[in-house]
């Protein structure tokens, strides 16, 4: 028995790195149909995870998610072609960093806010950019609560996106809306403290939690 928290539906994960297997694996665990989209599908038959191109992801989804490097993802969505993304929830997971992750592709910006602003027609909303996907698909095995952040313009989107993380082990009480698009930047900024935080841990399996000052 599913205990997914939105009805069961069709999900489009761009890319096939680690992250983009292990959200298709943890939604597809919550019974979702789930199909990952590659530029070369043919080479990506062993995954044991179903692989189209990426416009045959984009017509097969009702939500898509971009896991693609962030360098190169706006170039890739304008190969699919906004017409093709127009009205199809995007959640934009990806950080646009330079090969030795010391910068930031966007550093007055956001992935998020470029993809925003190039399919204008497309709600997009940013989540799970601050972690590892390890932790994306399995918080509960961290050692305590954490936060996940979501920025966007569109409320519906917003709140789609939160159901889907409730069914990756998010609970709504970890789910923190921090605003509208441009706060992705923050999102993705934080990408250089991560990586300081993983040298000093030794470890990329770690996130973070925002405690409030109690109320009155």
């Amino acid at each position: 028995m599913t205990t997914t928290s939105v009805p069961l539906m069709r999900l489009g994960l761009l890319g096939t790195g680690n992250v983009a297997r292990a959200l298709a694996h943890g939604w597809s665990a919550a019974g979702h149909d789930v199909l990952l989209g590659s530029r070369r599908p043919e080479e990506r038959a062993a995954l044991g995870l179903p692989v189209a191109s990426l416009k045959d992801t984009a017509a097969h989804a009702e939500v898509l998610v971009n896991a693609t490097p962030g360098t190169v993802s706006v170039e890739l969505l304008h190969s699919i072609g906004a017409a093709a993304l127009a009205g199809t929830l995007l959640i934009d997971v990806g950080v646009g960093l330079s090969d030795d992750f010391s910068e930031l592709s966007h550093p007055n910006s956001s992935l998020g806010e470029q993809i925003q602003e190039a399919f204008p027609l497309t709600p997009v909303v940013k989540t799970l950019c601050t972690m590892d996907s390890t932790v994306m698909v399995a918080p509960g095995d961290l050692d305590g609560p954490s936060t996940v952040f979501l920025s966007g313009d569109d409320a519906e989107a917003k709140r789609t996106t939160g159901r889907l993380l409730t069914d990756l082990g998010w609970p709504p009480s970890s789910q923190l809306d921090i605003g509208g698009i441009t706060t992705a930047r923050g999102q993705e900024h934080f990408a250089l403290l991560f990586m300081g935080i993983a040298g000093g841990l030794g470890s990329h399996t770690f996130n973070i939690n925002v405690v409030a000052r109690p109320s009155a």
